[in-house]
Formats: structure tokens, sequence, C-alpha cells
């Protein structure tokens, strides 16, 4: 179960703002820890590799997420520490072991020019194969979503999905997004995918565009 953001190469190296203020606000999770009935959602540790590898080297996990399965455990270790260094990832730990990972990334401002004068990320996340299926990813989502918009005060969270991934919609619909565009979206193994793109705004934003 997978959800793709856009990859940073992709967006142009030029940013709006808007009273000084930055629309992708940043974020950093360094001391924070979330939990949820069954999981906690916690920064990454060098000491997670071995779980961290064992579900992103499996086939089929990160195809749909638009990135090849990791050849060796050098590749998690590399990825691993970029997880560390920008403070933006969350991992998933379900029962002491690490079995997926949950992202706030930067949204294309320059697709989402009507979004200029508010705040928002986008979601990227991945779960290992065992745990498909069992409601693992929606709970983490909505801990997420109710943590950037009580405390990080964001106005929207953007997601998106490969067309042909009915896993993710299933998981991005039960969290309360709705649809609005499909734009394409060129992967790391050299194919172009149809990505369906949802949002979801702060209930208060909801409200006053209505």
């Amino acid at each position: 179960m997978q959800c793709k953001p856009k990859r940073k190469f992709q967006f142009a190296l030029l940013f709006y703002y808007l009273g000084g203020k930055k629309m992708n606000k940043q974020i950093d999770i360094t001391n924070v820890v979330l939990t949820t009935d069954r999981l906690t959602l916690r920064p990454w540790r060098e000491s997670d590799l071995n779980d961290f590898y064992e579900y992103a080297s499996v086939d089929g996990v990160g195809q749909m997420a638009g990135w090849n399965p990791h050849r060796n455990v050098e590749e998690s270790r590399m990825i691993l520490g970029s997880f560390i260094k920008h403070k933006k990832t969350f991992a998933l730990e379900y029962k002491g072991k690490v079995i997926g990972s949950l992202g706030i990334e930067e949204y294309s401002e320059e697709n989402y020019p009507e979004l200029d004068a508010l705040q928002g990320r986008e979601f990227g996340y991945v779960l290992s194969k065992p745990y498909w299926g069992q409601g693992l990813m929606p709970e983490a989502v909505k801990a997420v979503i109710n943590w950037l918009f009580n405390e990080e005060k964001l106005d929207f969270i953007i997601v998106g999905h490969f067309d042909r991934n009915a896993q993710s919609r299933r998981v991005i619909e039960k969290c309360g997004f709705q649809y609005i565009k499909t734009t394409k979206f060129e992967t790391r193994y050299d194919t172009v995918e149809n990505s369906m793109e949802y949002i979801l705004y702060h209930p208060e934003r909801r409200e006053s565009r209505c």
C-alpha cells in the first residue's frame, strides 16, 4: 500500500510568498511522537535499518509509489539517513517493529496557484506488504492529519495515488480527502503514471471556502 509524493526535482526552484509566509509550511518532527490504538508514529532511528530494508526490498511495495525495491541494505541506509536528516518522515512502529513510513512532503506550489494564500503539505506513505488490508494506514494518516491541523495549523493537505492503486485510493477516501485532478507522474523506473490528486482542508478553512 503506497501513496506517492511529488519528487523535488520536478518542482521549479521558485517559492511563492504571501505576507512573508511560504506556502509549504516548514515541518520538523524531531520531538514528535503520535500514538494510535495500534501504532506509534515517531522519528526514524539508525537502529531501524533492518526493518526498513526488510519491507523496502520487497517487490511490489515501492513501485506503487514510483520507486524500485531497494537492491541492498546500503541503499536503505542512505535513504534512512535522509529521513533522519530532513525530519519530516514518520516511522510507523507496530508491536516493536517498523512496518512503514509516512512523509510530510513539499507539494508542487506551481501546480496549485489557487492555494497561494494558504499553507499546506503533501503526504507520501508506504506500508509493508504483510500488513496491507488491516486498516493500519488510515489509522496512521488520521493521526498525522490531526497533528498537522491542530498543532501545526496547516490549512490543507494534498495526497495522490497512481490510478491503478485501488488500495491507496481507499485509504485516501476513508480519511476524508476529496478528488481534485489527475496529473502525469514520471517514476524513477522511467514510466509515466496517471496520478490522481486529492485535498483535505482544515475544517475551519473548508467552512470559509463554502
